[in-house]
């Protein structure tokens, strides 16, 4: 590669589009528009003097110059990222940009309250909230602290878990009504798609063979649902207890229960302004966890 490719924003549009297989998805990846990327990559073929992707029906599909090219700048941007890494872990001042990732039901119901009194208190810290179910990557700094659901999160990275996030069976009062089998597995089920897999896995085991009446790939959409009235859904009872329109109707085994997890990579940890949200959040999260303290209804 010569000289001219010190452009590094050219190789992250390259790598957008080698992941995502089409310039809509790389475009929607680096929040610009489609022409921006078709321009990029157009610019950055002609510079290397090469074609990089074949242009098929069904989207991009790296040629074999592509594909050479993704080893090496997948090489470029794991020393780009560990170089920011680095040089951000050493920043001292409370002040700056921190950004979180979360799903939506965090996001919409967890995190709002919490982060209206932080800003108070840290007027030099922005933050910036990512809302989606997929994971962003921490170690190329997609995100600087991650929200997340499981009870084994990734040795690569460090943080404090929050508590446990328990789920019990609901339903709006006018469905429980109309209801007279006391039989989980025959009533209509409010499901998840498998944008949230360990929720999926619980429910097939707490009811092997049920099959939703209805999916969505967003938690915040299954609990207006079964306030709806379309079924049974299994939610957490942070969110769900809060909700006027929804009752408790059963509970579920402790091991259906998930640990919630406020991560970072290990070399953001001692960044003052990370650090600060994580000393913020862990305790505020926890006791909303607990009902105490609770965050108000949206």
């Amino acid at each position: 590669m010569n000289a001219q490719l010190a452009n590094w924003d050219d190789l992250r549009v390259f790598l957008a589009v080698a992941r995502a297989g089409s310039l809509s998805g790389a475009a929607r990846s680096l929040g610009v528009n489609h022409s921006t990327v078709f321009r990029r990559i157009a610019g950055l073929e002609e510079m290397l003097g090469v074609r990089l992707f074949d242009r098929l029906p069904n989207g991009y599909a790296l040629t074999p110059a592509g594909e050479e090219t993704l080893r090496i700048v997948e090489c470029i941007e794991a020393d780009v990222a560990t170089l920011d890494r680095t040089v951000t872990g050493q920043d001292l001042r409370l002040s700056g940009t921190v950004r979180i990732t979360a799903t939506d039901m965090l996001a919409f119901w967890l995190l709002p309250y919490h982060l209206g009194r932080f800003r108070a208190a840290y007027p030099g810290i922005e933050l910036e909230v990512v809302v989606g179910n997929e994971t962003l990557n921490l170690s190329r700094r997609e995100t600087d602290i991650a929200l997340r659901i499981g009870n084994t999160p990734p040795e690569t990275l460090v943080g404090r878990k929050v508590g446990r996030l328990e789920f019990a069976v609901y339903g709006a009062p006018d469905y429980l009504a109309a209801q007279t089998d006391t039989d989980l597995a025959q009533h209509d089920w409010i499901g998840l798609d498998n944008a949230h897999a360990l929720l999926t896995r619980r429910f097939e085991k707490f009811l092997p063979g049920v099959r939703p009446a209805i999916r969505s790939n967003s938690v915040a959409c299954a609990v207006h649902l079964a306030k709806a009235g379309l079924g049974l859904g299994l939610l957490p009872c942070t969110i769900a207890d809060q909700k006027p329109g929804l009752v408790r109707f059963a509970e579920v085994p402790d091991n259906f229960n998930l640990d919630l997890w406020l991560l970072t990579h290990e070399d953001l940890r001692h960044t003052a302004r990370i650090r600060a949200v994580l000393d913020f959040l862990t305790p505020a999260l926890a006791e909303s966890l607990k009902g105490v303290g609770k965050s108000p209804v949206c």
